[in-house]
């Protein structure tokens, strides 16, 4: 097969590149002139350059392509360009879509994510849950929700595009949670926020397995929740520390946190700057809780992920 993947040099993008050469497919990347293109050292591909807005490039990189795979989007919580966003995450989605649909491709696989059910409120949901958050915790939030809008809307047209919905995406180069393991294992995290905050689990590799299988099995407009598992903050990090022998770090008292969000959250917006807390990822530590079964995807794709805590142990031999 021939593939066409865009954010190919981000992390999850890199890591579906890399798995789907070593099976032998013929791989293109969507890749912007202003990438960093480390991950993707040593990788046999072809390179498009554009931005994902960027029709010709997209009908370029798609040309004699069987599977897409878009992975491409603006992750971040915060102080955040909203119109950016939207731009990338929408606006880059229906390009993708209108151009995928013009190339006649045999499946297009996107990569979205379990927030678009919002606030579960604790309660474990699959697939057929209806969103009943009506507004929206992030820019995030609404711009992946409008993309997944698109996604049904092209997949009820007769698109064969099918979704992946990963909960928290970890490994040894994840830009996200991986900098605040780095911190543990040097001894450095002392303090922590959340104890009591659920997290869902998956490592990178198990997510881009799910894509290819996705890609070879998935049904037209299916939806398949990709989560290994989930643990609390703090069984997380009693788990490193058993591993490790380094301590876990402390509670962060609930009131300073929530009281230094709303103190660096106008100082961020001042400054042009993004804090470390804000109000928006105050919020999503103590108010909100989506928490997901990915069952429908272990039985209709065959999917076998590692477990959550074989995850973690991995990342840490990874980085030590």
């Amino acid at each position: 097969m021939k593939a066409f993947v865009t954010g190919a040099s981000g992390f999850t993008g890199s890591h579906l590149v890399k798995l789907l050469i070593n099976k032998g497919h013929d791989v293109v990347g969507l890749v912007r002139k202003t990438s960093n293109l480390e991950r993707l050292a040593d990788c046999n591909l072809k390179l498009v350059y554009g931005d994902i807005t960027d029709r010709e490039a997209l009908a370029k990189g798609m040309t004699d392509v069987d599977w897409v795979f878009h992975t491409a989007a603006y992750v971040e919580l915060g102080l955040v360009d909203a119109n950016k966003m939207a731009k990338v995450n929408v606006e880059g989605t229906r390009a993708v879509l209108e151009t995928a649909q013009a190339a006649n491709i045999s499946k297009m696989v996107y990569c979205s994510t379990i927030g678009v059910f919002g606030d579960t409120k604790g309660r474990v949901i699959d697939e057929t849950f209806v969103r009943q958050q009506s507004e929206f915790s992030s820019a995030y939030d609404r711009t992946k929700f409008a993309a997944q809008q698109l996604v049904a809307e092209f997949a009820a047209k007769g698109l064969p595009v099918v979704s992946v919905l990963p909960s928290g995406i970890f490994g040894a180069d994840d830009p996200h949670f991986g900098p605040v393991i780095d911190q543990f294992l040097k001894g450095r995290l002392k303090l922590w926020a959340g104890g009591s905050r659920v997290t869902g689990i998956v490592h990178v590799d198990d997510l881009v397995t799910a894509m290819i299988l996705a890609a070879e099995k998935g049904e037209t407009g299916a939806k398949y929740i990709i989560s290994a598992g989930e643990l609390t903050t703090k069984e997380m990090f009693a788990f490193l520390s058993q591993e490790t022998g380094i301590p876990a770090p402390g509670e962060t008292p609930q009131l300073i946190v929530r009281l230094a969000g709303n103190i660096l959250d106008p100082l961020g917006r001042f400054l042009n700057w993004q804090p470390p807390l804000s109000r928006e990822r105050v919020h999503y530590i103590y108010d909100r809780c989506v928490r997901v079964d990915a069952t429908k995807a272990r039985r209709e794709l065959g999917w076998q992920p590692r477990g959550v805590k074989e995850t973690l142990r991995e990342i840490v031999a990874a980085k030590r």
